[in-house]
């Protein structure tokens, strides 16, 4: 009797324990999720002129690039100047309180930027904002 108390301990256990791989996962993802925006803006080589006094926005914003080739990209998209207008009012039109960063090389003219940002503001865009990098 001794004997099949015994062998009924050592049982093993047969079962998968998946809930700490499920918390890795959920981390992993997380943390894709909050670099994938960091990883797009490296896709599009643009050298934005740096700023020792600058905010960090809170808000979700609509990003517009301008390269060194004058070429425009609306999220990532390339657009010309009258569909990146035509988008940007359907934003608006969407949501009338939406955000735009523009991110412009430096090596661009001051005209051109000032030319790009009265095309924003055409477009409806209440709220825009430059980007810069840090010193």
């Amino acid at each position: 009797m001794a004997e099949t108390v015994g062998r009924q301990d050592e049982q093993s256990i047969t079962g998968i324990n998946v809930t700490p791989l499920v918390d890795i996962i959920l981390v992993v993802l997380i943390i894709f999720m909050a670099t994938a925006p960091l990883i797009q803006r490296r896709a599009i080589k643009v050298d934005v002129p740096k700023a020792s006094h600058h905010d960090r926005s809170a808000t979700e914003a609509v990003q517009i690039v301008m390269n060194d080739r004058r070429e425009l990209f609306l999220g990532g998209k390339k657009l010309t100047s009258k569909e990146l207008s035509g988008e940007l009012s359907r934003h608006v039109a969407a949501s009338p309180g939406v955000h735009v960063t523009l991110s412009a090389d430096k090596a661009l003219a001051y005209g051109e930027i000032v030319g790009l940002l009265d095309l924003v503001r055409g477009s409806g865009v209440k709220k825009i904002g430059l980007e810069v990098r840090n010193k």
